[in-house]
């Protein structure tokens, strides 16, 4: 166990190591948000506003927008970073890896927590810009939003590995990512609400495991608001997108996990 805990530690340790190193990543990776949310979340509250939004509820919708945001943060920054196995693997660091006399999983939990320790890096700097769309976040509700965000993003940073470790290609990978991450986000309900919607769209929005993310964090962000907020933009208890995000994190670290094992 000591041995699996040190692996643990050194390959979060490396994947930390390497986010900082890159300026490039950082700048990318703050400045996707930040064009979602200042620009396209402002021109398209400039051109059509917030419609549907019954009258007299106090939120717009760029603050709609923003859990939405802090969700696609970790969305995509977990998952691409199971790109760094196919990257190990073309320099031959991986074959040292899985050489190693330390158990793959534990391989595999180290790259998970360094993927979940950048996106949380990358959600804190979101939430500093909170202030600036007159969204109001208490020290204690910060903490339970980067609980709900850690979560979100170990279960999608478990499943960029189990998609990576079945990749050979670097360029396979961010093609079937692109293939699965925008649907994914696009119907969380990060960019509507999940009313007024056709049937067929609701369904595929609540068998989306992101729904339940975004949820959470919107119930959380305006607990303290005008009720009539709450009772519009959040559509299940917090218990109950909790279970959801807790199980399918559960279920995809078994799922990286036993891919990253498997792999030759």
């Amino acid at each position: 166990m000591e041995a699996a805990l040190r692996a643990i530690y050194t390959i979060w340790y490396r994947e930390f190591i390497r986010f900082i190193r890159e300026r490039s990543r950082i700048i990318g990776m703050i400045g996707q948000p930040l064009l979602y949310l200042l620009i396209v979340g402002q021109g398209i509250s400039a051109a059509m506003g917030f419609r549907g939004v019954p009258a007299g509820i106090p939120v717009n919708y760029v603050q709609f927008m923003y859990p939405g945001i802090l969700a696609m943060s970790v969305l995509f920054t977990s998952i691409f970073s199971g790109v760094s196995i196919i990257w190990d693997r073309e320099f031959g660091f991986l074959k040292e890896v899985l050489v190693a006399p330390v158990p793959r999983w534990a391989t595999a939990i180290g790259k998970a927590l360094g993927g979940s320790t950048v996106a949380i890096i990358q959600a804190v700097i979101m939430l500093l810009l909170a202030p600036l769309i007159n969204v109001s976040l208490s020290p204690v509700i910060i903490l339970q939003v980067l609980g709900i965000l850690f979560l979100i993003s170990l279960g999608l940073t478990f499943l960029g590995i189990a998609i990576a470790s079945r990749m050979a290609t670097m360029e396979g990978f961010q093609m079937f990512m692109n293939f699965l991450v925008n649907p994914m986000f696009f119907l969380s309900g990060a960019m509507f609400p999940m009313t007024n919607l056709p049937g067929w769209m609701s369904f595929l929005m609540k068998i989306d495991p992101l729904t339940y993310g975004v949820d959470a964090l919107r119930r959380l962000i305006y607990a303290g608001t005008d009720p009539r907020v709450l009772e519009y933009l959040v559509h299940y208890s917090l218990r109950f997108d909790l279970a959801v995000v807790t199980a399918l994190t559960i279920f995809l670290g078994f799922l990286g996990s036993i891919s990253f094992s498997r792999q030759e």
